[in-house]
């Protein structure tokens, strides 16, 4: 029996597969696994059944780092992403077969454009769904409160862009005072989403702090995605959230484009805003924040901002009531002293209207005067001290007195 060496064996394969497959090849797979080592990069492909996702073929490819070294800083200027599991690409790959280490595929070149384009369409499909749950503005009708000052900040602890967002507060030159109180999260990476979510669960559980003896109502907001919109919910221990990045690779932003960051982050009842630090169109996460600032830096500047606008508009507001009062302060002082001049002149035109109607009342007094009467002829007769005017009221022996000019007649009824 003719038999062959496993090298030999090994050799035949490597020799069929050059002469069957000699030239190089476009090809789309998903990544299923990728890293680099000794600045080469490994990659595990895949390519799944579109209906049930299940896998229908597998394969290792390579990029030597005389390649990638050319290809990773390209794709990722391109993208604004690194290579990483889930993410589809279009390869240029040439067939290789090594007696010692079996086969794989050799690649040469990676087009961005391609991926650029599944990940546009991943984006638009997350955005869709968002808008088909209703929740895609929800941020946008919340509002920061008027004294914006506890912030919750959801950023790496050793970050550069962190330092500078505080620096920049407890630096302002209005002398603000600020409270900000940090949570760290992973913010590259595969981590990305489910630290930031529970960044977000930690701020929400954060306890308020009210008056003594007050009450403080029932909290909505889980990471089930079933959080109240901005209109409900109760009191909390921050006025708004900031997430920022700075330091970071801006290459590697895919944590920032899924469903579930932006379905947690959406249905957040206090504002967020997000300064995550990229010059590339708004991630997912951007959209979806209550507002959308580049840098960590500018997102302090945001704040500072905010609160100088809201001491402006008291200030604008102090200064026209001061005016108003002042201007309704003059309007009564010179009204009060047209009434002090117009005073004695009034008094003096009643006492003259009193006295003529004194007068008047003098004249009618004397004209009812009944001794004018008896000067004239006339005559009074008095019954008991009354003036009587019904002889029928008289009886015999009655004593009746009648007044004349010059005096008086006492007579007796016979």
């Amino acid at each position: 029996m003719n038999s062959l060496s496993l090298l030999e064996l090994n050799s035949l394969v490597r020799k069929t597969i050059e002469q069957a497959l000699p030239q190089e090849y476009w090809v789309e797979a998903e990544l299923s696994e990728c890293h680099e080592s000794r600045g080469h990069c490994y990659m595990e492909l895949i390519q799944k059944d579109e209906l049930t996702a299940t896998p229908v073929a597998k394969a290792s490819a390579k990029c030597w780092a005389s390649k990638w070294t050319i290809i990773r800083p390209y794709f990722e200027r391109t993208t604004g992403q690194q290579l990483h599991a889930g993410m589809k690409v279009l390869l240029k790959v040439y067939a290789q077969f090594h007696e010692a280490y079996g086969f794989s595929w050799i690649v040469t070149d990676i087009d961005p454009t391609y991926t650029l384009g599944d990940m546009a369409r991943k984006r638009q499909e997350i955005i869709r769904q968002l808008k088909v749950e209703g929740i895609f503005d929800l941020q946008k009708e919340l509002r920061l409160p008027l004294f914006c000052q506890r912030i919750a900040v959801i950023s790496s602890q050793t970050a550069a862009g962190y330092g500078d967002f505080c620096n920049q507060l407890a630096n302002n030159p209005y002398g603000f005072q600020f409270r900000t109180q940090l949570f760290p999260a992973t913010m590259q990476g595969e981590q990305v989403e489910q630290s930031i979510i529970a960044a977000l669960e930690k701020i929400y559980t954060a306890p308020p702090t009210a008056p003594e003896g007050a009450s403080l109502p029932a909290k909505r907001f889980s990471q089930s995605n079933v959080a109240p919109s901005g209109a409900e919910g109760g009191a909390y221990a921050f006025d708004c959230v900031v997430i920022i990045r700075g330091g970071g690779a801006k290459s590697d932003m895919s944590g920032f484009d899924t469903l579930a960051l932006a379905e947690n982050v959406a249905q957040f009842p206090l504002p967020i805003i997000t300064g995550i630090g990229h010059d590339r169109d708004e991630c997912i996460l951007d959209m979806v924040s209550h507002l959308r600032v580049k840098t960590p830096t500018a997102a302090a500047a945001l704040l500072i901002d905010h609160l100088k606008g809201v001491l402006d508009v008291l200030d604008d507001s102090q200064a026209r009531i001061t005016h108003y009062a002042q201007q309704r302060i003059s309007t009564l002082n010179a009204q009060l002293s047209t009434l002090t001049e117009s005073i004695p002149l009034l008094l003096s035109r009643c006492l003259m209207e009193k006295n003529h109607r004194l007068e008047l009342l003098s004249e009618k007094v004397k004209l009812l005067d009944p001794t004018l009467l008896l000067r004239r002829g006339y005559s009074i007769t008095l019954y008991k001290g009354r003036t009587l005017r019904d002889p029928k009221l008289l009886s015999k022996g009655d004593e009746i007195e009648t007044r004349v000019e010059k005096g008086t007649i006492k007579s007796i009824i016979t």
